[in-house]
């Protein structure tokens, strides 16, 4: 398949909100919606199942997706790159500090 075919298919930017599976990645796109009589814009989202062969990208990444085959009963998109890593939270200082007797 050339690669000119593959180009043309979508992509978006969305934030990883779970990654319990393996190999897949739950991916929320958020998005402006105007409301068609006040005018106001509302917050939407979209929800995308996405495959990640490798497992590289975690809670809160940043992750571009692709456009991709069906992959299962909810899968059709797949990971292109992580555009930004989630900050990692240190470990909270009672997690640290030895049981108390």
């Amino acid at each position: 398949m050339s690669s000119q075919v593959r180009g043309m298919r979508r992509t978006a930017v969305g934030v990883v909100v779970s990654d319990k599976m393996k190999k897949t990645r739950r991916v929320e796109i958020p998005r402006l919606e105007k409301h068609p009589r006040y005018g106001k814009y509302i917050k939407r989202r979209t929800i995308c199942y996405a495959h990640d062969e490798k497992n590289e990208s975690q809670v809160g990444d940043t992750v571009e997706i692709m456009e991709a085959r069906p992959m299962s009963k909810l899968k059709r998109w797949r990971m292109v790159r992580v555009v930004k890593k989630a900050p990692t939270q240190a470990a909270a200082p009672s997690e640290l500090a030895p049981p108390a007797v």
